[in-house]
């Protein structure tokens, strides 16, 4: 009876941590976009995704162009979501209105962009937790070094690695990864 008992307990146990693990993928996030609406990451399900953060007054900042190309270019597999951070410098001072005006008029972005976000420190969105945290995303560790460092994540919600700020997104390694199947 008592040993009865002890399964019982640990089969519920065992469902419990199962449904834990899985309410922190990469599916289950839900933010705000620059203009305030809600974007469900569930809607990225069998794309690949690259996660940029980004910012208006970097030297890094021309890589809107290339991103928008990138998007542009494999749209119907790829979902570039940009999230504009103003933790490096001062560099992205902006409202999200003055981010998004700053993106289309410059850069004619179409890509997902959301809302302001911090991607560092103690007040770091629940996305960069798990993109930068192997507890939670189970494959790395990584740290935020700068604006426009990129994550990529595969069809089905893995990710996959971490690109440099400086590695440009038309670079040869993610050509690569989108040409993949």
């Amino acid at each position: 009876m008592k040993t009865k008992r002890i399964y019982s307990l640990l089969y519920l146990l065992m469902i419990s941590l199962a449904g834990f693990a899985q309410a922190s993928g990469f599916y289950d996030f839900k933010v705000k976009t620059i203009d305030g609406k809600e974007f469900d990451f569930a809607s990225l399900k069998g794309k690949k995704v690259m996660i940029v953060n980004t910012a208006s007054k970097c030297g890094n900042t021309p890589q809107y162009k290339d991103l928008e190309n990138l998007y542009n270019q494999y749209g119907r597999e790829l979902v570039i979501i940009g999230f504009p951070a103003n933790d490096f410098g001062n560099q992205e001072p902006g409202t999200n209105a003055e981010i998004r005006k700053f993106c289309t008029d410059n850069y004619d972005v179409t890509f997902p962009m959301m809302a302001k976000i911090s991607v560092k420190g103690d007040d770091m969105s629940p996305v960069y937790k798990w993109l930068t945290s192997k507890a939670e995303n189970g494959v790395m560790d990584s740290r935020v070094t700068w604006n426009f460092q990129k994550y990529l994540i595969d069809e089905n919600g893995k990710l996959l690695k971490m690109i440099v700020p400086k590695e440009k997104p038309n670079s040869e390694e993610i050509i690569t990864w989108l040409a993949s199947k």
